[in-house]
């Protein structure tokens, strides 16, 4: 069998005598084989080298992002705390709030139950302890307390709507609530159960107070409503009627002259008319009568007192 062997020519560039050498076939490919395997070690350890610089580089920023992150979530948790003793001193003013509009204060098994509760689903809670650990447990705590915080300004919210509403009508209720003299005088009859009738000389009830005062002086009204009835009345002479709502309902007798009309909407201070003398009168006098689910009570029990319609 024939060897086959390689020649390999050195020559050079100046005056030096040029070079030959023989090399087998099987030299060139262990010397071939020998440059690859170094190539092949060098690349690896090359490889190696990189890789373990890249996951020093990646540790070093993961730690880093890491610290940040406990930094951010310790200033969530110190926000947190503050934020929480905000909505404490709300939830007192609330309290206030719901006892000045007539309501009871929310009960502390409610304001528990809207401040409690789970936080997300139990996988994704044991999702967050096992990834992060002692991170994963902080940015948990944090988000349990974001949580019941949201609930509890919600239930605040829901609250202040409802002592709002409750205010509201209050407000409502006490504008349409009669509380001034209707005109300006004396009081010469007062409300009672029997009197001696000055004209029909019987005794009946007297179910207003008879306000003594000048012919033509104005009657107001005492408080906001919508005019029921206008006109002549047996025995009251001109009237007029206003409903206040609540089932209060006031009456204004012997008006020498009417400025208001049936369906008009007056306010406390509206002018309704004139004192005069008519229907069944001795004098100008204005009677004056508050009706509280259509039985008469004395109308002085809503006056406050020294408060009048001037």
């Amino acid at each position: 069998m024939v060897r086959r062997r390689w020649t390999v020519l050195l020559v050079a560039h100046d005056t030096a005598r040029s070079r030959q050498f023989g090399v087998s076939a099987a030299m060139a490919a262990s010397v071939g084989g020998g440059v690859l395997l170094l190539a092949a070690a060098t690349l690896a350890a090359t490889t190696g080298v990189a890789s373990r610089t890249l996951h020093v580089a990646r540790g070093a920023r993961l730690e880093r992002a890491s610290s940040e992150l406990a930094d951010t979530l310790g200033r969530l948790r110190q926000r947190l705390r503050v934020l929480s003793d905000s909505l404490a001193i709300l939830s007192r003013r609330d309290d206030e709030a719901r006892v000045a509009a007539g309501l009871d204060p929310l009960s502390p098994d409610v304001r528990r139950a809207g401040i409690g509760g789970p936080v997300g689903a139990w996988p994704e809670r044991d999702r967050i302890l096992a990834d992060g650990e002692s991170i994963g447990r902080e940015a948990l705590g944090v988000h349990a307390a974001l949580a019941a915080l949201t609930r509890q300004a919600d239930l605040l919210a829901a609250s202040s709507r409802e002592t709002a509403e409750s205010l509201a009508a209050r407000s409502r209720q006490l504008a349409a609530t009669p509380s001034i003299m209707p005109t300006p005088g004396f009081i010469s009859s007062n409300f009672m159960s029997i009197r001696y009738h000055p004209i029909l000389h019987q005794q009946l009830p007297h179910e207003g107070i008879d306000i003594a005062a000048a012919y033509g002086a104005r009657i107001r009204a005492p408080a906001a409503g919508r005019v029921s009835k206008v006109g002549w009345e047996s025995g009251y002479g001109l009237m007029v009627v206003i409903d206040h709502g609540y089932g209060l309902e006031t009456r204004y007798a012997h008006m020498a002259r009417i400025a208001a009309s049936v369906g008009q909407q007056v306010r406390r201070g509206d002018l309704l008319g004139f004192v005069g003398s008519t229907g069944l009168s001795t004098g100008p006098h204005l009677h004056y009568e508050v009706r509280v689910n259509g039985r008469p009570v004395d109308p002085l029990r809503f006056v406050v007192k020294d408060d009048y319609a001037d």
